[in-house]
């Protein structure tokens, strides 16, 4: 069985690799590498599988994982310029790919072993990513 929790953040970001020039990041990410940033209202969505509890009907209740999403994702990238603003990419380049892996580390952290986990991002309507952890 599977199970999906939507939420949404709103950040800044910008495409860039300190160890290279500035032409070379305009020329690997194009508009994305601007330096006066730019922003995204991205939809994480978090799939849960695991077994029914027998006893509840749940595989888990999804106010837990409303309540996880938004104590480990939403509280510490939301209205934040993921550069600037954020630990997790001081030394990561915010790409679509490592904001999924970064989200998908701080979830299963919190996240009991018995249960499998998937991410998946949307940056834009257009343009997604998942990662399971693999």
């Amino acid at each position: 069985m599977k199970v999906c929790r939507r939420a949404t953040f709103n950040s800044a970001h910008r495409l860039y690799r300190k160890d290279w020039t500035d032409d070379k990041n305009k020329a690997v990410f194009g508009k994305c590498s601007n330096e006066n940033f730019h922003g995204h209202n991205y939809t994480l969505e978090v799939w849960i599988s695991g077994n029914v509890n027998q006893e509840t009907g749940y595989l888990i209740d999804l106010k837990i994982v409303k309540d996880l999403i938004k104590e480990e994702i939403s509280d510490r990238f939301d209205h934040k310029n993921l550069n600037l603003d954020c630990v997790e990419f001081k030394d990561l380049n915010p790409t679509a790919e490592n904001i999924a892996i970064v989200c998908w580390n701080l979830l299963r952290s919190k996240l009991a072993s018995e249960y499998g986990l998937v991410v998946k991002l949307w940056e834009t309507e257009n343009n997604s990513v998942e990662y399971d952890g693999i």
